[in-house]
Parts: structure tokens; C-alpha cells; sequence
């Protein structure tokens, strides 16, 4: 006997993959974030915000830096969020992971021969 679905089953698998996704998106997008505070005039007149290496940054500005980190120069210092997704889900004894410095990725190769690419099935940021 045919039984047709249900307008109930049918929202309900729909609000179970909406929450999967979800999820999964709060995981991924839950980036490494750290704070410089500004170090400057008591009146909060600095115009510009200066990192631990040195380099000083216009009030306001936004940049990526040598770690591959977003960064903003605001008010009351430098903030600054890894983007970069890490592979950790692959053999590690088969495999190895090479960062690419000028695209901020990581790609995960076979040891023995690095022209093939291995499977991953985890990143964490």
C-alpha cells in the first residue's frame, strides 16, 4: 500500500538539514582571533595602529599579513583572524600536508609520491 509523505515529515527533514548546516558552518567559520591593544596618547588621537613586528597601519585599514591572517587597524588596536582551514583528517602516515604561502591553502599529498593528492575529511580553522 502507498502511503504519501507527510507535509510534517517533509518540514521536519527539512529543519534537520537546516540545523546539520548550520552547525557545520559555526564549526568552520569559528576562526582563531587574537587583539594588539593600541599603545598611544591617553586622548585616543592616533591615527595609525603598529603591530608586534614594527609596521604601522593607517586608522580603519584592513590587510592579510605574512601568517595569512585578516587584520584590522580600529580605535582601540589590532585585530587580527586566522582564515586559513587546516587539513587534519587524512593518514598521516601516508600522507603530508605543503602550505602554499601565496594562495593561504594547504593541499595534502602522498609521501611517496606528491603528485597525488589524499583524501581529507576533516579541517579545523
Amino acid at each position: 500500500m502507498y502511503r504519501p509523505i507527510g507535509p510534517k515529515l517533509i518540514t521536519m527533514n527539512a529543519l534537520l538539514g537546516s540545523l546539520v548546516v548550520l552547525a557545520s558552518c559555526v564549526m568552520l567559520c569559528n576562526a582563531q582571533c587574537y587583539f594588539i591593544p593600541i599603545e598611544g596618547s591617553p586622548d585616543n588621537s592616533l591615527k595609525e595602529c603598529k603591530d608586534l613586528g614594527g609596521v604601522t597601519y593607517a586608522m580603519n585599514s584592513k590587510w592579510k599579513n605574512e601568517r595569512c591572517e585578516e587584520c584590522s587597524c580600529n580605535p582601540t588596536g589590532i585585530d587580527c583572524c586566522n582564515t586559513v582551514a587546516i587539513p587534519v583528517g587524512f593518514s598521516k602516515m601516508k600522507c603530508k600536508k605543503l602550505f602554499n604561502q601565496k594562495t593561504c591553502t594547504y593541499t595534502v599529498v602522498e609521501k611517496k609520491n606528491p603528485k597525488k593528492t589524499c583524501l581529507v575529511q576533516q579541517w579545523v580553522m
